[in-house]
């Protein structure tokens, strides 16, 4: 019996704090929200294993070695921003010496791991820039060099991403692409594979390093610049599927 997948996916979390001002009167609000509901059902009902941290677990949870980072065959990034990975709490409040995680993950895929970046507000670079993950250990070992400033492509109107190769296996058996509403803009590295594209940048991008696997898919795996119609999308499934397999050289 082959082994199940199994998957680490950080990010994807936010806390909202709202300031309702009435006239005379305001009173606050605050909300928790997750925005990678519709990847992990996609992930688990393709019998794939997923442990999930959300942002603020994340900064703490994450691995710190190799023991743990090892147990899983791909690691998922989506919309966390490199300095939650960086600044773990015994670091930034007690002043206390502790692994670079982005180093950690550069080494776990240079050993045959896999390893996949999902675009947003913080991953890539991000709005303004606060992303903050060009020129990292990270940045490193994409498919795609990421630029120092803000680099969203807003799309409002919609854009709709074209297959660029159509034989690899991440694209085989998917119907026809819906629109999205953005995405994050990336330049290709020579050593990889371009899959799939939307404008005249990468969507979907693939790079062997070392013994393992990089990809990236520049927009979101939900809202907001993944509307309804990429999200119900039929091919929505079969396309992370795929695409997990094939970094985890399955």
């Amino acid at each position: 019996m082959s082994k199940t997948l199994s998957i680490l996916f950080a990010g994807e979390s936010w806390f909202t704090h709202t300031l309702h001002v009435k006239g005379f009167d305001s009173f606050e609000e605050c909300s928790y929200g997750e925005g990678g509901d519709h990847l992990i059902l996609a992930l688990r009902g393709a019998g794939i294993d997923v442990t999930y941290f959300p942002n603020h677990i994340a900064n703490r949870d994450f691995p710190m070695t190799r023991k743990e980072i090892d147990k899983f065959d791909v690691v998922i990034l989506s919309d966390i921003g490199a300095n939650t990975l960086l600044l773990p709490r015994k670091s930034f409040n007690e002043a206390q010496r502790t692994p670079n995680r982005l180093d950690l993950i550069r080494d776990y895929v240079h050993d045959g791991g896999g390893f996949l970046m999902i675009g947003g507000y913080l991953t890539f670079q991000g709005i303004q820039a606060k992303g903050n993950w060009a020129g990292t250990a990270v940045d490193a070992i994409l498919p795609v060099k990421l630029q120092y400033t803000d680099d969203r492509s807003e799309h409002p109107e919609g854009i709709t991403p074209a297959v660029v190769n159509a034989q690899h296996s991440i694209v085989q058996g998917l119907p026809a692409w819906p629109h999205i509403l953005g995405y994050n803009r990336a330049a290709l590295r020579p050593d990889s594979d371009l899959v799939v594209t939307v404008g005249d940048d990468p969507l979907v991008a693939v790079r062997e390093v070392g013994k393992g696997r990089t990809g990236v898919f520049s927009s979101d795996c939900g809202p907001h610049w993944g509307p309804p119609e990429f999200i119900n999308w039929e091919g929505y499934p079969l396309f992370w599927a795929n695409l997990v397999h094939w970094l985890a050289k399955k």
